[in-house]
């Protein structure tokens, strides 16, 4: 029985050196987990908090949408975020898109300062610590553009006249850099607002020829242009250098047509052109007469460029919130107004007379020489204004409405298209129902878009104010939740929240505005 010890030895042995490596046991190696993938929707990276890491190791260049799925400008975003991906995979290019769902992932919206939705950053090379916000439009063209140009060059490399010339030719507005040392630091500014110009094509030379065949004897930049006068010319201060918010101001002043016909294409360049002054001439393009008025109107444009821009509207076309936004109808074409984009006051010229290059002038140096008074919108007062729960209040009764000295006023102020106007609108029926028969309560509203109060620049929508009784014109702005229990506290405690009302608790985020112009903007 001894002797058959060592073989059952040798077995056991066997047996568990066969076992051993077949699984894992405690405290013995383990398989190395599988790498996560990275999902995709229509082209887009889906990322979260564990799969940001990977997508930046595999993609150089990666623009990350942060969005809510509740936000609506988010949704609007989408379908272009969308041809933007494909039109960027159609060229093989190494720029990736992704999204994270802000709401859900707060750790990254944490980590990168996400305040708002939509909110998009782009990563390059793995850097996690530092990413660039994107400042480019929202539709599909403008995003692979803005892309295109970080990855690659924003300029064409300009070596003799055939090229310079045939880039000039190919383009509408071409903007050539001539430096006499490619190194120098204005180089570099140049090459900075080329990035983000989008809808201006950009070259860079340094060559003698081309400095001499364009009359050029020292660093310049010149826009050119196959409209108005063809060329502009931006001179390098051989002192200061170059600076890019001058050359930007002079570049989007000089891309514009002396008279830019308002369109939803053309708006956005409007209001960024950084010109607070505007003139508009209302006309009716469908007939000839007020056709020919154009001609006087972009001669006496010239002199003014760059202090006031010169805007058509036309009356027969899609403008009708342009008209409201001045209250004009379209029999009143041809007429003009001048607007100041950062006070947003409103100017009317005094007289009808027919508009001639001579008229325009001295209707706009009156403006600018203080000699024209503004003037304010209002609607006319409805019959029926005060015969709701909710009084509905215009720029001709808000003075006696809100100000009277018996009455407690809570108002509203609005615009049509603003959805959380709408989305409060039930609340604020209910509470002009249940204060109906408080004599000294009153509910009421005001179309902030088509009225026009003097001391009252409404910030965003709805802003909510209230005009307690007695003298002194006292006004408080109430900036607290938007239902119905909330007001009715306000509205007990004379207006005011008890103590233990937080403020701002669960009140939406408003429809934020610069100030008025903005309406028009958001309409567009």
């Amino acid at each position: 029985m001894d002797s058959q010890l060592p073989s059952v030895l040798l077995l056991l042995l066997l047996r568990a050196l066969s076992l051993w490596g077949q699984g894992p046991e405690p405290g013995g190696p383990l398989e190395e987990p599988g790498k996560e993938e990275v999902p995709e929707e229509d082209g887009i990276l889906v990322l979260n908090h564990r799969t940001l890491g990977l997508a930046l190791q595999e993609h150089p260049a990666l623009l990350v949408e942060f969005y809510a799925p509740w936000c609506g400008h988010c949704k609007a975003l989408a379908p272009e975020y969308i041809k933007a991906a494909a039109l960027l995979a159609a060229e093989s290019a190494k720029t990736r898109l992704a999204k994270v769902d802000g709401p859900s992932e707060p750790e990254l919206t944490k980590e990168f300062a996400v305040t708002e939705y939509p909110t998009l950053k782009f990563f390059r090379n793995g850097n996690r610590t530092d990413p660039e916000d994107y400042t480019g439009p929202r539709e599909a063209a403008g995003i692979a553009e803005w892309l295109r140009r970080r990855v690659g060059s924003s300029t064409t490399r300009l070596e003799d006249e055939e090229g310079a010339q045939a880039l000039i030719d190919a383009h509408d507005i071409v903007v050539i850099g001539f430096f006499q040392d490619l190194q120098d630091e204005d180089v570099a500014t140049f090459l900075a607002l080329a990035q983000d110009a989008l809808d201006m094509t950009f070259g860079l030379t340094d060559r003698p020829q081309l400095f001499q065949k364009f009359g050029l004897t020292k660093d310049t930049v010149v826009l050119f242009k196959k409209f108005d006068e063809g060329r502009a010319d931006f001179p390098v201060d051989e002192e200061l250098g170059l600076d890019q918010g001058d050359l930007s101001h002079f570049l989007l002043t000089h891309s514009m047509h002396l008279v830019t016909e308002f369109n939803s294409q053309t708006s956005p360049k409007i209001f960024a052109a950084r010109i607070l002054n505007h003139l508009l001439l209302f006309i009716n393009q469908t007939l000839a007469p007020h056709q020919e008025l154009l001609a006087g109107f972009r001669e006496a444009a010239l002199p003014f460029r760059g202090q006031v821009l010169f805007v058509a509207v036309d009356v027969s076309a899609n403008n009708n919130h342009v008209l409201q936004y001045f209250g004009l109808r379209a029999e009143e074409a041809p007429t003009l107004r001048f607007i100041n984009m950062e006070t947003t006051k409103k100017y009317m010229p005094a007289d009808s007379g027919p508009v001639t290059a001579a008229w325009v002038t001295t209707f706009c140096d009156s403006v600018l020489g203080g000699k024209v008074k503004p003037y304010l919108l209002s609607q006319e007062v409805p019959p029926d204004w005060d015969q709701h729960p909710v009084k509905t209040l215009v720029g001709k009764n808000f003075e006696q409405v809100a100000f009277d000295e018996t009455k407690n006023v809570f108002i509203k102020f609005y615009a049509p298209w603003c959805t959380h106007c709408k989305e409060m609108a039930p609340a604020w029926e209910a509470l002009a129902e249940k204060y109906k028969d408080h004599e000294d309560i009153i509910i009421a509203e005001l179309d902030a878009t088509a009225n026009e109060v003097e001391g009252f620049a409404v910030q965003g929508f709805p802003t909510l104010k209230y005009f307690p009784a007695g003298q002194g014109r006292k006004v408080i702005e109430y900036k607290s939740a938007r239902d119905l229990e909330t007001f009715s506290k306000f509205l007990d405690n004379g207006g005011k929240l008890p103590e233990e009302e937080p403020p701002e608790a669960s009140a939406p985020f408003p429809d934020t505005i610069a100030n008025s112009t903005v309406d028009l903007k958001e309409e567009l």
